[in-house]
């Protein structure tokens, strides 16, 4: 197992959070496979979860709607039907939260505050 999945394990779900300029862009298979597993149709899919046609929408927060609101962890609630773009981050490279200090400064207080770890 490599480093990168050794840290998803542990780690509060940093890329499930909106960054700005960042996007992620579902396919019509990506909406599908989420149709099926939450048994509606795409139609309904797209109305109930998407936005700019092709994005997740986000909470308050930024964290996506689909991430689990746990106050010890965080994880995806679709995740056997979660996103090609999901299924493939960080693409076989280093998972950038383990090296960019700027991106943890960033995400990490809004993980704290989401958690219950931080006072509003």
């Amino acid at each position: 197992m490599g480093l990168n999945r050794v840290f998803c394990n542990y780690c509060p779900a940093f890329c499930c959070y909106r960054l700005e300029g960042s996007i992620l862009l579902l396919t019509a298979t990506d909406i599908n496979r989420l149709a099926r597993h939450l048994q509606l149709g795409d139609g309904e899919v797209r109305k109930r979860y998407i936005e700019n046609r092709n994005t997740f929408k986000v909470r308050e927060d930024g964290s996506c709607v689909f991430l689990s609101n746990g106050k010890l962890s965080k994880r995806c609630s679709v995740h056997e039907a979660r996103p090609q773009q999901c299924r493939d981050f960080p693409y076989d490279e280093p998972c950038p939260y383990l090296h960019r200090e700027d991106l943890l400064a960033e995400i990490y207080p809004r993980v704290e505050k989401s958690m219950g770890l931080q006072s509003e």
